[in-house]
């Protein structure tokens, strides 16, 4: 019974991983704020496979999160806790992020023009409305696993951990800009939240990252742990993408203690 949870757990840890390398190294370090650049073999795969990997389309992510970056906590950002709640957040992301995949299809202006540097188009399971497949499919395992093997705590782990971007993107868009501390005076209410960082391979370092959008570290401080920086450094050493950008977190603390800096509409 011991092995059989330790196996859960470690299922769920693997597929979370793989998810939050998905989102916060490929999508957001990379294909958003152009921080690390990927290899163009792995670029052309994640490309291909983020949607059924996630269940997110890269593009629509991209676009959503630069627009965070260009009206961050005003009532145009995607998805701010001050125009949806904390709790409301959750929802909120999803409205948002259905109508950035809506008006990037429909070729809409505002949209179109915040993504015009991505290569490609939005993924064919969003253009032919099968964006639940992947979810589908991730669900399939679980329901393998219970009916075929006994399985039902396995598949779950499986699945929860594959498919956790919702929780994640939920935590990081409202506790990230609602609850904990700052290193930055920013014009925008970001904020720095350890737990959520530390669950969300360093994304709750809102504050540091609205400061230095385009470094691919997103800790400042000692006690501060990425988790997301470490697994770019491995790809790095491994040659798979190249570190652009690294902010350097003790100067620029020092630096900025005493001034407010208006990082709206800088991504």
């Amino acid at each position: 019974m011991t092995s059989y949870l330790l196996l859960c757990v470690a299922i769920f840890l693997v597929t979370y991983a793989l998810n939050m390398t998905y989102i916060s190294v490929f999508y957001h370090r990379g294909f958003t704020h152009e921080a690390v650049r990927i290899n163009p073999r792995l670029r052309r795969f994640i490309v291909e496979s983020g949607s059924w990997i996630t269940g997110i389309d890269i593009k629509a992510w991209a676009c959503m999160h630069r627009m965070h970056h260009m009206y961050s906590d005003t009532m145009k950002d995607p998805h701010s806790p001050k125009r949806w709640g904390i709790f409301g957040t959750m929802i909120g992301q999803l409205r948002s992020y259905e109508a950035t995949i809506r008006g990037l299809m429909r070729g809409k202006p505002e949209y179109t023009s915040v993504v015009k540097d991505l290569d490609f188009d939005v993924s064919f399971l969003n253009k032919k409305r099968l964006w639940a497949l992947p979810y589908v499919l991730h669900a399939a395992v679980w329901l393998i696993s219970g009916f075929v093997f006994n399985a039902w705590l396995f598949g779950f782990a499986y699945f929860a951990g594959m498919m956790s971007h919702p929780i994640q993107g939920w935590l990081v868009n409202s506790f990230g800009h609602a609850v904990g501390y700052r290193n930055f005076k920013t014009s925008d209410d970001s904020r720095n939240n350890s737990f959520v960082a530390w669950t969300c391979f360093g994304e709750g370092f809102q504050n540091n990252h609205h400061r230095f959008p385009k470094s691919a570290k997103f800790s400042m401080r000692w006690f501060e742990v990425d988790f997301g920086w470490l697994v770019t450094q491995v790809l790095a050493s491994l040659s798979v993408l190249e570190i652009v950008n690294v902010a350097s977190g003790k100067e620029a603390i020092a630096a900025s203690e005493d001034t407010e800096i208006a990082v709206v509409a800088t991504y």
